[in-house]
């Protein structure tokens, strides 16, 4: 046995020796998961015996490979709800956490009725989770086109009523045409020539479908613009993030159709542009 205190010490000199950007966090929650308890009930644990230390260095060497900690315990955390993820599926950030926050607050903005809330580029189903689960009346309907990330979204969609559904972006919901209240999407929005700047965590395992959208990173949200004036109804919502760099050319995607009003950007708690929201013309 080796006392907790030594074997943090280490693994976090490991990571950040590695270059991972949290060292002190992810070396507790991955002592916790080897453990099989909670990183806050780490200080009551003064040693660590050798089967979960065996356990726990193998975990530290993912990590400092810069395997997601996420792929590493299994599970990602996305305001009030827990996900299953791991290869095949992006991995939630928390700066997403904002636009689902915004999404809650619109739906429960609507009155006299159930809002209809639609999702696109669901995968994991971390916003579509959210937003079922904040707003228990809302409908709640999802998409994902990548087979690989659909069977984590129906994972964590079970049991929740979203109605979850296979397909590309650009042609789903034609059944909800003119009646959708809030539209959200996480789209990908990295430029094609943006690879090198990419964190490894999510260039080397995130899928890139999720990733990467065209020489300016703008493809999908322009499909996007075109996609939520379909199925919004006049006066519906859509809320969208994008890269820290396009705070002016994502919303200006939508300004340049003539088709929106009320079209802004909002910042994430570092102060970094995030996601862009827009109204549909009455």
């Amino acid at each position: 046995m080796t006392s907790r205190r030594a074997v943090l010490s280490a693994a976090v000199d490991r990571l950040r020796g590695a270059g991972v950007a949290s060292p002190e966090h992810d070396a507790a929650e991955l002592l916790a998961h080897a453990l099989g308890t909670t990183r806050s009930r780490l200080p009551l644990v003064d040693t660590v015996p050798d089967d979960a230390l065996g356990e726990y260095d193998a975990l530290i060497a993912r990590r400092a490979a810069r395997e997601p900690l996420q792929h590493l315990t299994g599970t990602a955390y996305f305001r009030h709800v827990e996900l299953a993820v791991g290869p095949g599926v992006f991995v939630p950030r928390p700066e997403t956490e904002l636009l689902a926050g915004w999404a809650v607050e619109q739906a429960v903005s609507t009155t006299g009725r159930a809002p209809v809330v639609v999702d696109l580029c669901t995968g994991s189903g971390a916003v579509a989770k959210a937003i079922a689960d904040e707003v228990p009346a809302a409908s709640v309907h999802a998409v994902e086109l990548d087979e690989a990330a659909l069977p984590w979204a129906e994972r964590n969609l079970s049991g929740t009523g979203v109605d979850l559904r296979e397909g590309d972006m650009a042609t789903a919901f034609d059944d909800l045409a003119g009646t959708v209240d809030v539209l959200t999407c996480n789209p990908p929005y990295i430029p094609l020539d943006a690879w090198e700047s990419v964190a490894p965590e999510a260039r080397d395992h995130d899928p890139h479908l999720a990733l990467f959208s065209g020489a300016d990173g703008l493809d999908a949200i322009r499909v996007l613009e075109r996609r939520a004036a379909l199925l919004l109804r006049p006066g519906g919502v859509v809320g969208f993030e994008h890269a820290d760099a396009q705070g002016e050319s994502a919303p200006a995607v939508f300004s340049a159709t003539g088709r929106w009003t009320d079209v802004r950007d909002h910042a994430d708690l570092a102060g970094r542009a995030r996601f862009t929201t827009a109204r549909l013309a009455r």
